[in-house]
């Protein structure tokens, strides 16, 4: 008799002990939630623009000249002959040598191809070698490159088959344009973020997170599209440089 009371005290016990264990555990859920809940950080995402307009400090063109033999030797002397007239040409135009570079010499053998009347080819005759070089200029004196790049074909009139490319303009001071641009996208980020913080009734925090956009250069005042990995005009001497910047702000 002793033995069943003793049995069923400690079942009572037990259960007590259990009931009151399961009530600590739901209090610390609760309240770490009702804490979670109120001290949940508000956030305010806000993206920054910069924007530049600068001129291109380097220019790069290119021409292209031929000649046709069905001797190869006299091809070659010939195109050699070219090369010596061009680099004068440019030299006379005050291009240092330093900023001409001539390529090697393709070689292709050309073929007269006859067909018949169903197209197909009927007989294959061999019409000499076609020799090809091209010459480069890179300066930073652009405006002398750009009227060389005008008037180079009159070596036409000497003889030489030259064609003219369009000049390719580029900026070498990038890294410097692309800080200065990142820190003034970074301010006007923040200026946004303070006016809504402000209009919010709160008060502007500490970044939490900030990500970099594309950095775009296009001509200015142009149609350009901005593509995703970022536009980089080399036509235009005048450019335009662009860069966003996302960053999440604490509000206080």
């Amino acid at each position: 008799m002793e033995n069943n009371h003793n049995q069923q005290f400690l079942k009572g016990y037990v259960s007590t002990a259990i009931i009151a264990v399961a009530l600590i555990i739901t209090a610390i859920i609760v309240a770490g939630a009702y804490k979670a809940k109120f001290n949940k950080q508000v956030t305010i995402s806000v993206t920054g623009l910069a924007e530049k307009n600068f001129a291109s400090d380097l220019i790069v063109w290119r021409g292209e000249y031929q000649r046709k033999s069905l001797d190869l030797k006299e091809a070659y002397a010939l195109i050699k002959n070219d090369e010596t007239n061009v680099r004068q040409y440019l030299k006379s135009n005050k291009i240092e040598d330093n900023e001409i570079v001539f390529s090697s010499i393709s070689i292709q053998k050309e073929f007269d191809i006859k067909r018949n009347e169903e197209g197909k080819q009927i007989s294959s005759v061999f019409a000499g070698y076609k020799l090809s070089q091209t010459v480069t200029v890179e300066s930073t004196n652009i405006d002398r490159v750009e009227v060389v790049s005008r008037e180079v074909t009159k070596l036409i009139e000497s003889g030489i088959e030259i064609s003219s490319l369009e000049p390719s303009y580029f900026y070498t001071k990038l890294s410097e344009l692309k800080i200065d641009l990142l820190a003034k996208a970074s301010a006007d980020a923040k200026k946004r973020a303070e006016t809504i913080a402000v209009n919010s009734g709160g008060a502007l925090g500490k970044i939490l997170r900030a990500d970099m956009g594309v950095f775009q250069i296009t001509a200015p005042n142009s149609n350009e599209d901005f593509s995703y990995g970022g536009a980089f005009n080399t036509s235009s001497k005048n450019k335009k440089a662009s860069i966003t910047i996302r960053i999440n702000y604490s509000i206080k």
